[in-house]
This record gives structure tokens, sequence and C-alpha cells, in this order.
């Protein structure tokens, strides 16, 4: 709880098992030319958190091969298991898999809440037919996707290739990472603002945005259309949080990214 009135959710976590978390925030880091703050274990999350006063943590990982898929959402269930209060966990898919349905069944049986997808990573382009399939039974079965979205160094998550997505699926739900669009954040507001299925988190975005600029990107979408995400271990939960209020952002505002947003879409399932 933060200052004792604000209940707070960060909604965008990755975490890896620790025999081979430095060798996978190694490679984030190497994608982005970033250099990670944490260790990218549950341990050091909660211990982050608390101490910057969040309350309970999205968490989640990415395969970068079908094969990957079962283990990497058998251990992200086993750690929302053993802090059920504290962790929400979303299940990861490739679109490579020979059994979409029985991945998501799967994901779906070990308690998940929803599917953490990210195409530059993954090297898809959203609009592929190979992901239509995840996205036909995501809307089916009410899953949220928690997706990557924007890099002006490729063409696999800009918004050319989720604007159609988000037309045809008109039921499923899906939350563009980094404010719908890392590294074209104006450009992604400007297109994606006013689309009913669509919301953004915050995460890695305001180390790289003036705050009016981030305060101008939050109202154009509403703010109840916006998640409060820090991409833990990239970033620190505290420097986040103490940038999100730095804002100027009313009360009511406030209150909607820090987590009624997150609570609405988890409540559709």
């Amino acid at each position: 709880m933060i200052n004792g009135k604000y209940f707070a959710t960060d909604a965008h976590c990755h975490i890896y098992p620790e025999k081979i978390a430095d060798r996978a925030i190694h490679g984030t880091d190497t994608f982005y030319g970033e250099h990670s703050v944490g260790k990218g274990t549950v341990g050091d999350l909660l211990e982050r958190g608390v101490n910057a006063g969040i309350d309970r943590f999205l968490v989640q990982s990415v395969a970068t091969t079908p094969k990957q898929v079962g283990s990497i959402n058998e251990f992200i269930a086993s750690e929302v298991e053993k802090h059920p209060d504290r962790l929400i966990g979303f299940g990861t898919l490739h679109p490579d898999s020979q059994d979409i349905k029985c991945d998501i069944e799967h994901l779906i049986s070990l308690g998940l809440r929803g599917v953490k997808l990210h195409p530059d990573i993954q090297a898809f382009k959203i609009d592929d037919f190979r992901c239509l399939k995840i996205y036909e039974l995501c809307e089916e079965r009410k899953l949220p996707i928690l997706m990557h979205t924007g890099d002006k160094r490729y063409d696999y998550s800009n918004p050319n290739r989720l604007l159609p997505v988000l037309k045809i699926y008109t039921g499923l739900t899906v939350i563009g990472a980094h404010f719908g669009g890392w590294s074209i954040w104006e450009e992604a507001s400007e297109t994606y603002k006013g689309i009913p299925n669509f919301y953004v988190d915050c995460s890695s975005s305001f180390h790289y945005l003036p705050k009016e600029t981030s305060k101008a990107i939050i109202r154009r979408y509403g703010a109840d259309r916006v998640l409060f995400g820090t991409d833990y271990p990239m970033w620190s939960p505290e420097e986040e949080l103490k940038y999100f209020f730095s804002l100027g952002l009313d009360e009511s505002e406030i209150k909607c990214i820090l987590n009624t947003n997150v609570s609405k879409i988890l409540d559709r399932e």
C-alpha cells in the first residue's frame, strides 16, 4: 500500500528460475541495449516491490521456441501458487506450436489468467496467419493478451500489424505494453486512442519520455485505459513509481492506473 491509500499492482514483470535468470536478463539487455537493475527472481521482485509499496505483481515470461511453452507456464504457475496473494500469472504461447489449443487448455488448467506475447523477440508479425488461432481461442476463452508493442527497428509489432487484429477480434482484450508502442509512443497513442478492446501499460517508457509527454499520452488514451507496469527486472519499481507520482495526475486517474484497470480486465474472464 502506497502512502497508506493506494493499492498498487505492477502489471508487467518478468521472472525466471534462479538458475537461468542471469542468462535471460543478459539476452533482454542485449536486445534493448539497456542494463537491468533487478535479478529477475521472485525473491528479488517481492523485496523490491515491498520496499516500493507495491501490493501485487503480474508475472510472466516469453517462450522463444514452442518446446519452452509448457515448462515456462508450469514455472509461472508454481511461483503464483507459492505467493497467491502477491502474484498474478500470465502464461506464454508460441505461434509455431503444433497444438495451440492444447497449450491454452494447459495454461488455463494451471490457473494462469492471461497470455504474454512478444512478437519482436519471438520473431512473428502480429497479423501473421499463424497467430490467428491464438487470437480466436483467447477471445473465446476470455483470456487477455499482454503484448509487446512497438519497435522502430522492426516490422513485427507496430500499429500497422496490430490495428487490423483489434478490429477483427473485437471481443479480445489486448494490453499493449510500453504505451502501445515502444520507441514510437506518440504515433501509437494517436493510432490506438478510442479503441474499446485495447489497453496499455506504461512499462519501459518513462525512462525515455519527458514528463509532459507521458502525461499527455496517458490522457490521450484516458486513465481508464492505462495500467502501471515497470518491466521488472529492467527498471526499479521504486523509481518508476516516483516518476509516475511526479506527473501530477488526479486522484481518480492514479487509482485507475495503479489497480482499478487491471482488476477490471481480470474480472472479465
